[in-house]
């Protein structure tokens, strides 16, 4: 591709909405331009990179024997009120009505439409297993699309759905799927680590992230530092080491204590001198929707200064499929003051997390303004449901060994594999007849793979302050090949090696365009193609071209090739 034909509409600097380094590089690449919130046009560039990723996935899946199909965007509300999906996926689901005044919905992912495949189509245990797939749009309203790619309302998914007859069969089908998903994530070269997850909206039991390791993932996992544990946050289950040292003293008296002004755990530390992991943390979680003129259901939950609360966990607790943070008049309605909010005198909901639990002689709110408590014990002064409650952290002990410590990491979620279990075939009657004749229920999986948010997530682990660093296997081209000069010469000697790498199998990318060199220059390291080839005057008189990687950040260091060379040298390193 000539540069000077492509559309490639660098720019300086990124819109002020783009945060985060993948937005803002594809924005300023010309890869992505976007359309509204959460929705982007793929440039071409984009979508030479979004194809090579597909073309990763479809490679991997079609090799571990999964069957490619395609399924509507475009649904009837039938399928998801079968399953109870139509309420319980909330607002995030995008529904429209036809012009007859049916229901219908844009597919946020599609686990009922391929189950009634599965019930339409297989009949006998001798037409499983099964492993269908597809690669397609899915939309979901997000409430906060973010992060370009990563957080989007309409976004590009691979997701595959297996069928067998036994627990024992989904099990085999959900290992051939991770080793599939070790292979395309080996192939885009990323660093990544398979977490332990929550099964979320999907259903089902056995589950599992991948995740890209990269600082400015919104995902917090943990990962032992001496076995392979490893868990998303919300899942992870670490050993707690005691910090309460007078857990057998005695009970002291309850008194209140004068905070003014003083909502915080770190200002709590600092005025009363006493450890975060000696106070109770007080959060107010709404669940359920408030009928009529009635208040929500509101809940407060408890835990350890020093850690956070777990809102799956709480979900769990309450029994509901997703909580929110309750609002500050909420909180007053239930009887609690914002701020200084604890469970003396509380009247409602209380749920404890089990550290939080094993505190003596605690500090909360007094919930009266402006005032805390010393010396509060459960049992004597409270009492809630105890529950695990926490967030995982750095420095807890591993679950799953002895010796390990917990190490936490930041990671952007690039795929999800589940064990769904007969969730969604028992519900829909996807049944078939096993040898002896019997009717029993389809075991199901089911494995997504977020394709478009893999292109920002390769970005967010491989940039610097100039641009992308593209992993080879993805990039658009692999060669940024660049003139200096206008000499008749140069522009000859760029046109054979421009030719000859074509034919070769070498993509190519020709920066022919009459700009300053150190234009060029910029426009290539922010483009990321992987190696930067030169071709200049002053090479030339000595038959050599000079050859960059961009992963090279030094830009004294370039290798100069041989002109005769230089085919089959750049060939050899894309093999």
């Amino acid at each position: 591709m000539l540069f000077s034909r492509a559309l490639i509409p660098t720019l300086k600097e990124a819109p002020q909405d783009a945060k985060n380094a993948s937005h803002t590089l594809l924005l300023r690449a010309g890869y992505i331009r976007g359309v509204g919130a959460g929705v982007y046009d793929y440039l071409p560039l984009g979508f030479r990179v979004l194809k090579k990723v597909e073309r990763i996935v479809r490679e991997e899946m079609d090799k571990a024997g999964a069957l490619e199909i395609l399924m509507p965007a475009l649904l009837p509300s039938d399928f998801f009120k079968e399953t109870g999906r139509w309420d319980s996926f909330g607002p995030n689901m995008f529904r429209v009505t036809d012009r007859k005044g049916s229901e219908m919905h844009l597919g946020p992912t599609h686990e009922e439409i391929v189950t009634d495949i599965a019930r339409r189509e297989i009949r006998s245990y001798r037409d499983m297993p099964r492993n269908l797939y597809q690669i397609q749009t899915k939309f979901r309203d997000e409430p906060r699309p973010r992060g370009g790619l990563l957080r989007c309302r309409e976004f590009i998914m691979k997701d595959a759905y297996s069928f067998d007859t036994s627990e024992d069969g989904a099990k085999a089908s959900y290992e051939t799927m991770r080793k599939a998903y070790c292979n395309v994530y080996d192939r885009l070269g990323l660093q990544y680590r398979m977490v332990a997850a929550d099964s979320g909206a999907m259903g089902g039991s056995t589950s599992a992230e991948f995740q890209v390791l990269a600082d400015s993932g919104e995902d917090a996992i943990v990962a032992c530092n001496s076995c392979n544990y490893a868990a998303n946050v919300e899942v992870a289950k670490g050993r707690l080491a005691d910090v309460s040292a007078d857990s057998d003293s005695a009970e002291a008296p309850l008194e209140k204590v004068a905070t003014p002004g003083t909502k915080t755990i770190a200002g709590l530390v600092k005025l009363l001198e006493i450890p975060a992991a000696k106070m109770l943390k007080a959060v107010f979680y709404q669940y359920g929707e408030a009928e009529g003129a009635a208040p929500p259901a509101i809940a407060l939950v408890l835990v350890r200064g020093d850690h956070e609360a777990n809102e799956v966990a709480v979900a769990r607790a309450l029994g509901v499929a997703e909580v929110t943070m309750a609002a500050e008049g909420d909180v007053v309605k239930a009887g609690a003051i914002p701020g200084y909010a604890g469970p003396v005198g509380f009247t409602g909901k209380i749920l404890v997390d089990r550290a939080a639990a094993a505190v003596k002689n605690a500090v909360s709110g007094a919930n009266e303004k402006g005032t805390h408590v010393k010396g509060l014990n459960r049992g004597r002064d409270w009492d809630g449901e105890v529950k695990d409650l926490r967030l995982a952290a750095q420095g807890d002990g591993c679950p799953n060994c002895e010796g390990g410590v917990l190490q936490a990491y930041k990671g952007i979620e690039a795929g999800h594999i589940f064990i769904l279990g007969t969730h969604y075939s028992a519900k829909m009657g996807a049944t078939f007849l096993d040898q002896d004749g019997a009717e029993k229920t389809i075991v199901m999986g089911c494995y997504g793979i977020g394709v478009s948010r893999l292109v920002a997530a390769a970005i967010e682990q491989n940039h610097d302050k100039d641009g992308i660093r593209w992993p080879a296997s993805i990039a658009p081209y692999q060669v940024h090949l660049v003139t200096l000069g206008k000499e008749p010469e140069v522009n000859e000697a760029a046109k054979k090696l421009y030719d000859d790498l074509w034919a070769a199998g070498v993509e190519v990318l020709w920066d022919d365009r009459d700009e300053r060199p150190g234009v060029k220059f910029k426009d290539a390291d922010l483009l990321g193609l992987p190696l930067r080839v030169t071709v200049g005057a002053k090479g030339l008189a000595t038959g050599q071209i000079e050859v960059k990687a961009r992963t090279e950040s030094d830009p004294k260091k370039a290798e100069l090739v041989a002109l005769a060379d230089a085919v089959a040298s750049l060939k050899a390193r894309f093999s």
